[in-house]
């Protein structure tokens, strides 16, 4: 599976979550962290809990596992890398405060499978 179809897949498991604002962004010509950055936020801490672990659950399903996890304690950010694919599932709150499309606005937007 290509980093591009990871990241779709991952938006699309977090979009049928009921994710909020899932959004994918292409960085990299701009970065060696990643390929792809995923953001999407949660309406609460069990909302952004259950959207990362359902993301987790689904990529091992395709046969993706994740190298790490960070934040599992926090209720506000978690965040899963999947090396060529960083997921980051926000509360509501915390996500306005980092703006990540915001400090990776020279990455390139790319459509989540499906949208216009």
């Amino acid at each position: 599976m290509t980093s591009l179809e990871t990241a779709q897949l991952a938006a699309k498991v977090l979009e049928n979550k009921k994710g909020m604002d899932v959004k994918i962004i292409r960085i990299r010509e701009i970065s060696s962290i990643a390929d792809y950055f995923v953001i999407a936020a949660g309406q609460s801490s069990t909302h952004v809990r259950s959207l990362a672990d359902e993301v987790e659950f689904q990529l091992d399903q395709a046969g993706i596992s994740v190298s790490s996890v960070e934040g599992q304690g926090n209720d506000s950010w978690i965040l899963l890398d999947y090396v060529d694919v960083v997921v980051h599932v926000f509360s509501e709150e915390a996500r306005a405060y980092y703006n990540l499309e915001r400090l990776w606005e020279d990455g390139e937007a790319v459509a989540v499978e499906g949208e216009e």
